[in-house]
């Protein structure tokens, strides 16, 4: 069974208005909240075989937060997953390579929520069901399992969430946007 881990980057900052979106930090909260659950992936033996990440400032501060948890996993920079729809972000995963059992993809909405829920298609756990359909906050992470042989056979309603881990579950870190 394959594992897909959704992560959407952590709050980012609005500090500097003409700063351009993909430039723009993690806020303070989102620091936060991505150590928080560096932690919880580390306690709940969540590691991926590797990591997909967008290029974009505030994916990439999200995973510098992961990374000390997950030492060993190779992790690409992609500048294609800013602003990826659903339908890319599944071209992207039919191309891993098959050896490769347990992914994370660190990248931004809409493109994530509608990827978990098209995969997904309704089936899972009924508390990560009905978060996920209330919102896909920042720092929220979908954990799919899926029932195929390799990623190139990743369609639509193969998947089913294990579990959604929004900031607010750990600790007391708010998850408003």
């Amino acid at each position: 069974m394959r594992k897909l881990f959704l992560l959407r980057h952590a709050k980012s900052s609005w500090d500097d208005p003409i700063l351009p979106d993909f430039d723009r930090p993690l806020s303070n909260r989102g620091r936060d909240a991505a150590a928080r659950l560096a932690a919880f992936i580390d306690q709940n033996g969540l590691a991926p075989q590797l990591a997909l990440v967008s290029s974009a400032r505030r994916a990439r501060e999200t995973w510098e937060a992961l990374a000390p948890a997950l030492p060993s996993v190779p992790t690409r920079f992609e500048p294609g997953l800013y602003a990826a729809g659903q339908t890319d972000l599944l071209r992207r995963l039919r191309q891993i390579d098959p050896a490769v059992e347990r992914v994370m993809l660190v990248g931004h909405n809409p493109g994530l929520e509608r990827l978990a829920d098209i995969l997904g298609a309704g089936k899972g756990e009924t508390i990560a069901l009905d978060r996920l359909a209330r919102k896909y906050p920042t720092g929220a992470l979908a954990e799919l399992s899926l029932d195929i042989p390799g990623w190139e056979a990743l369609v639509p309603g193969c998947g089913e969430l294990i579990r959604f881990t929004r900031p607010v579950d750990l600790d007391g870190v708010t998850d408003d946007e």
